[in-house]
């Protein structure tokens, strides 16, 4: 069970906004505010430098926290700036050639669809689109009949940018192990509010963002690549921290995943990372998880009470994002009138999921998206505010 006066204290937030847009940047705990400020004030005192190496077990442990969040290892890990620095990193260490395909699916993000399209135009890699099924998740049928000796990837979404939906990240696993096809899962918003265990889902790497529902600092991301996989994928670019120059001819690649980072980067930032990861794992993730679905289906049923409310979440399985449209009126001024009444939300546009959108006739969508630390009452006072402005 979650302790929700606890985890509301802990959050200074909580008493500013009612915050429906931990999908975008959740409410830091205080916890990690002071972890960030604490490390920066060591740095105004002793110099950066030094407050690195006064702190190196405590960012060293970073990588042992991610790693039991996931259920990897701790060399599996690299720290990185965002999950798009961390996908591209891994993306654009896969040798492709020409004829190879990359099979994603209908719920695919930009930042993703777009480095597909510049490969596709660079090495001559044909994109293979996965329909959805009936219920609006990636059909597994149709995935498996689009694999084929020519597929060099499996490229999925997790839990997409304008909808509830959550693909099924561990059948498409399983067709991936069968195939020995490379799986690439963007789990950008999904770590943090979904159980996430990368042997069980059987992706053999895994993208994520520090600053959404893990309640990270912003800056902040992590990168799993399987431990058999590293030593095949050589980064797009490389440093002195990722490499290391042995002489006047030659180099050597870090051998684990730390190869995919670079030297310079925020050490307070790490920290606070760990903080939050350390942060939700006393919470409990699968405790995060219950309450957090379950908050985001009492909104649905109650926005759905309203006549010209129409959710348009997809899939079998919905998470803590809940996404609707409103008949007649604009996203944007709608996004603007709550927040003038501290309710922050936020607006889905089209040109961040494509396919998905072009597909559904949407140009955009309401995104509401919650965590464990929203009431009922929040939801209740978002709900009113919802049918006054309409």
């Amino acid at each position: 069970m979650i302790d929700i006066e606890k985890a509301r204290q802990d959050t200074p937030g909580c008493d500013h906004v009612t915050h429906f847009n931990n999908a975008g940047a959740a409410l830091m705990p205080r916890i990690v505010r002071d972890t960030v400020v604490d490390h920066i004030d060591r740095e105004l005192l002793i110099g950066g430098y030094e407050a690195a190496t006064e702190t190196a077990k405590r960012h060293s442990a970073v990588y042992t926290s991610i790693a039991k969040l996931i259920h990897a290892h701790s060399s599996e890990i690299a720290l990185m700036t965002s999950a798009t620095h961390a996908w591209v990193q891994a993306f654009y260490a896969i040798p492709f050639k020409h004829g190879d395909k990359i099979v994603t699916v209908q719920a695919e993000y930009a930042s993703n669809y777009i480095a597909f399209l510049h490969i596709a135009k660079l090495h001559g890699v044909e994109i293979v689109v996965v329909p959805n099924d009936a219920t609006g998740q990636v059909s597994i049928d149709a995935l498996e009949d689009a694999l084929d000796d020519k597929v060099k990837l499996i490229a999925m979404t997790h839990v997409p940018t304008n909808s509830g939906l959550v693909n099924p990240a561990a059948a498409v696993g399983e067709l991936a192990r069968q195939n020995k096809i490379l799986y690439l899962l963007d789990a950008c918003q999904s770590v943090g509010q979904i159980p996430i265990d990368v042997t069980n889902i059987g992706c053999d790497i895994l993208s994520a963002t520090g600053r959404k529902y893990l309640r990270a600092p912003r800056g902040t991301g992590f990168l799993y690549v399987r431990h058999e996989l590293i030593a095949h994928m050589t980064p797009p670019t490389l440093d002195l921290h990722s490499a290391t120059w042995v002489n006047k001819e030659t180099f050597k690649i870090h051998p684990d995943a730390r190869r995919f980072e670079k030297w310079e980067t925020s050490i307070a930032n790490r920290l606070g990372l760990g903080a939050a990861v350390n942060y939700a794992l006393d919470f409990g993730i699968d405790n995060i998880w219950v309450r957090v679905k379950a908050l985001a289906e009492t909104l649905r049923v109650r926005l759905s009470a309203i006549p010209e409310v129409t959710i348009r979440d997809l899939g079998i399985e919905r998470c803590g994002i809940v996404t609707f449209t409103l008949d007649g009126y604009d996203h944007h001024d709608l996004k603007v009138a709550l927040h003038q009444q501290k309710i922050n939300v936020t607006v889905s546009s089209r040109s961040s999921t494509q396919l998905d959108m072009g597909t559904r006739g949407l140009e955009s969508v309401m995104r509401a998206s919650l965590h464990y630390y929203n009431t009922n009452t929040e939801i209740d006072q978002f709900c009113e505010s919802i049918a006054k402005h309409i």
